[in-house]
C-alpha cells in the first residue's frame, strides 16, 4: 500500500495468511487477571506441564471471550501444555495459569494435571536425558553418556 502497510491478508513480506511476530504485549499481567495471582482454588500454581485442550462449548463461544481468553481457547484446539501456550501467545506464564483456570471453571477448557508422583520420579528424568543423548547432533555424532 502507499502508506507502507501490506495489503489485507498479507504479512510484511507479502506472504498470504501469515501473521508477523511482533513485540510482546505491553499490558501489565495484573490487568489481564484483574489482580489475581492464585491460579487455582487451592492457591497452588498449576504445573507448567499441565495439558489443556478446548472443549466444544469453548470453541462455540470464542467470539464472546476477552482477547486473551479467545486466544487461549483458539490455540487449544490441539492439546498443549501451559508452558507451550504461554510461549506461543507471548503471555506471562502466571497469566496463562490464571486464565486457564477461569476457562476450565467456565467449561471452555479441559485441564489434565499430570500425576504428581510421576513428575517427581527421578527415573523419568533419567529416561528423558538418556533419550536426548541418543539424538545425534548436526554432524551425526552421539553425545557421550556419563
Amino acid at each position: 500500500m502507499a502508506d507502507g502497510r501490506p495489503p489485507d491478508g498479507e504479512d510484511a513480506l507479502g506472504q498470504p495468511g501469515q501473521e508477523p511476530v511482533g513485540p510482546a504485549p505491553a499490558v501489565r499481567p495484573f490487568l489481564v487477571t484483574a489482580g489475581r495471582v492464585a491460579p487455582s482454588a487451592t492457591g497452588r500454581p498449576v504445573p507448567v506441564e499441565t495439558q489443556v485442550v478446548a472443549t466444544a462449548g469453548g470453541l462455540t463461544v470464542l467470539d464472546g471471550l476477552s482477547f486473551e481468553q479467545h486466544d487461549i481457547v483458539a490455540a487449544c484446539r490441539l492439546p498443549q501444555s501451559i508452558a507451550e501456550l504461554a510461549a506461543r501467545l507471548r503471555l506471562h506464564l502466571n497469566v496463562v495459569r490464571v486464565l486457564a483456570e477461569d476457562l476450565r471453571t467456565a467449561g471452555h477448557l479441559t485441564v489434565y494435571v499430570p500425576d504428581i508422583d510421576i513428575t517427581h520420579d527421578a527415573s523419568v528424568l533419567r529416561r528423558v536425558i538418556d533419550g536426548l543423548r541418543a539424538i545425534p547432533d548436526s554432524r551425526g555424532v552421539l553425545r557421550d553418556t556419563d
